[in-house]
């Protein structure tokens, strides 16, 4: 709970705002409305603070509109690593599971997989944890997740994407790194 104080009394007394702070990223403000335009119910899952900060962060960049549960650190007991958050976000997205629903919990910290396959257990239904970036694709490698499951960039997340719904990704995200002709 200390940490929890100290995390709100931050974000009290910042003088920016989140668009002076926070720069969103195109490439995954696509990818949402892909997911949107192919039926998928998304939830977010936050260890930060929703009040003062998160729903704040999802307001100014107008991305509330694409996750039908929201759920941050004061609307649990215990945060990621622990399932609880993933679970409330399940509960709260508006209908209950159906034996066919895939649920694909990207993250980008060595928490979110373990939560993800502590969320699984709970649940009774399998919860693909996808990584999204160095520190989660470690603890994505320690549990044998398959390769297909860990992105290295959003470019990586996007084309994942469009593969899913058998659509082609944009050409100018198909090779993020320059390319040198031999």
């Amino acid at each position: 709970m200390p940490k929890l104080l100290v995390h709100r009394a931050i974000h009290k007394v910042r003088r920016k705002t989140v668009q002076q702070m926070l720069e969103p990223c195109e490439t995954l403000r696509a990818t949402l409305e892909q997911l949107r335009a192919n039926g998928v119910v998304l939830g977010v899952v936050s260890n930060g603070l929703g009040r003062g900060y998160g729903h704040e962060v999802l307001e100014a960049f107008d991305l509330k509109k694409y996750f039908s549960a929201c759920v941050f650190r004061e609307d649990v007991m215990r945060g990621k690593p622990w399932p609880d958050p993933l679970v409330a976000a399940l509960k709260g997205i508006g209908r209950d599971l159906r034996g066919r629903d895939v649920i694909w919990y990207v993250g980008d910290q060595r928490k979110d997989i373990n939560a993800a396959m502590a969320a699984s257990d709970l649940v009774g239904h399998k919860i693909v944890p996808v990584a999204l970036g160095a520190r989660a694709s470690m603890a994505a490698v320690e549990i044998c997740a398959e390769s297909a499951h860990i992105m290295w960039s959003a470019a990586d997340f996007e084309r994942a994407v469009c593969a899913a719904f058998g659509n082609t990704a944009p050409q100018a995200l198909v090779s993020p790194l320059p390319y040198a002709p031999v």
